[in-house]
């Protein structure tokens, strides 16, 4: 009895097996579910009927929240047909990487073949990746781009993102393994400062109900990029003033040399001591040397000083012409006093002019002036004078002109009735001329007469 049960139930298995007769070829490929999203995952299938007689043949599966197709497909004999069969991913479903399971079709007589299904299960941040371009200091722009790894189609991805180079936020689509690239204007100012490196980019993605957060590089070239901007001002007091600024991304050293010459140095001053001072010849050379970090600036003053020497100068210009003014004439006058014996035994000086002329001169007018308690003597030797004021004491002589190089010689003779002792006195002479249109003076020196007692013979007795 047992044979004959085991007997029929090998018959039933044999005629289940070979009630369907189905050949399966999935054309579709890299199917993968996202954790979190309610899109269905689709398989496209080439089914073939291998009996001659028709089939409706129902399809479905215990894994997934739901299936299509959930009506029966009929197959006529030899017939071939593609079927899209969809699954939608549980929501409770926690194993991520590659996973199979099993999906039966099922005949009217309930014979049933079971087949396999490979399926990939991430999480939504898997699906993307995001990079840049390499950024130049002297960039102007990047292009970043984003690109959607796994065969899915997201539609109305929010996306933004960030790093400190720039920030934007777009709304797109992304096909399956499609890849958007997006121009974004920089702006350097905002990142002179940065040193060179790797950078991190940020994006936050938003799909659904989803948000997740996904990373990139960006690749900060190294560049030595130094901007050197000189400015000059002032006129007696000059100043130079020499600014370098890094726009580079790497600490870079900086030399900055300024050449004086042996004078201009005595009044030279600096904001910053230099670093090395060195003489070649009559020149003298400063520079500076430093390291400057992205975004810093160096600023040397050099303050030159002329005022000081200009003082100088003006000092020695007006001793100059002092002098010239003082002692060294157009017209030189010299006054001297000698001595003269009188028959009626009066106190008697002769008064000598010398007048030397050292240019042409016109309109010369010479006037001297007598001392008191005494009088002139009537005759004059050389230039007769053209005006004499005994009541004033004062004689005059005047000439046309006078050549250059030309000298004369004035004299008159003055005494007193009364007798002087000790030391005698005379006013200096003034001359008033005419030189290139322009009126001038020159004042002769005052002389001086000792008036010393006569001593009586001593007495010669002869014994």
């Amino acid at each position: 009895m047992k044979k004959v049960a085991i007997f029929l139930l090998l018959i039933f298995v044999l005629q289940t097996a070979v009630a369907l007769d189905l050949s399966i070829n999935k054309t579709s490929s890299k199917e993968v579910i996202i954790l979190g999203v309610d899109t269905p995952v689709e398989y496209n299938l080439t089914i073939k009927n291998n009996e001659n007689k028709a089939e409706s043949l129902l399809f479905y599966t215990f894994f997934g929240a739901g299936f299509e197709p959930v009506e029966r497909i009929n197959f006529n004999g030899k017939e071939e047909k593609e079927i899209k069969i969809s699954i939608i991913p549980r929501e409770d479903y926690t194993i991520k990487g590659y996973t199979s399971f099993s999906y039966f079709i099922k005949s009217l007589d309930d014979s049933e073949i079971e087949e396999k299904l490979m399926v990939k299960i991430i999480d939504l941040d898997e699906a993307f990746e995001i990079g840049a371009s390499k950024i130049d200091p002297e960039s102007n722009s990047i292009y970043i781009y984003l690109e959607n790894k796994i065969n899915f189609n997201f539609e109305n991805l929010d996306i933004k993102v960030t790093s400190p180079f720039f920030g934007f936020s777009e709304k797109i689509s992304l096909e399956p393994y499609e890849s958007k690239e997006f121009e974004i204007s920089l702006d350097n100012e905002e990142f002179q400062e940065l040193m060179a490196g790797f950078y991190t980019l940020n994006a936050d993605i938003g799909f659904q109900e989803l948000d997740v957060k996904i990373e990139g590089n960006i690749e900060f070239l190294e560049k030595d990029l130094i901007e050197t901007k000189s400015e000059d001002y002032g006129f007696i007091i000059v100043t130079k003033v020499i600014e370098k600024t890094n726009n580079g991304n790497v600490v870079t050293p900086i030399e900055t040399t300024v050449k004086k010459n042996a004078l201009s140095r005595l009044f030279t001053s600096f904001n910053e001591e230099p670093s090395t001072v060195k003489r070649q010849g009559l020149n003298i050379y400063y520079t500076w040397i430093s390291d400057i970090a992205p975004g810093e600036t160096s600023e040397i003053k050099v303050r030159t000083n002329w005022l000081i020497p200009l003082l100088i100068l003006l000092a020695i210009y007006l001793v100059v012409y002092l002098t010239k003014r003082y002692y060294n004439p157009n017209l030189i006058l010299r006054k001297r006093v000698s001595f003269v014996r009188a028959k009626g035994g009066e106190f008697a000086l002769k008064v000598s002019i010398i007048i030397t002329a050292k240019q042409y001169l016109e309109k010369v007018r010479l006037i001297d002036r007598l001392p008191p308690l005494v009088k002139m003597y009537e005759r004059f030797g050389g230039e007769y004078p053209s005006k004499v004021d005994e009541k004033r004491k004062k004689i005059e002589w005047e000439f046309n002109h006078l050549e250059e190089g030309e000298k004369r010689i004035i004299s008159y003779v003055i005494y007193s009735k009364v007798g002087i002792l000790g030391r005698f006195a005379l006013p200096s002479a003034t001359a008033i001329f005419e030189r290139e249109g322009k009126i001038k003076d020159s004042t002769s020196n005052k002389a001086f007469f000792v008036a010393e007692q006569k001593r009586k013979q001593p007495r010669n007795d002869n014994f």
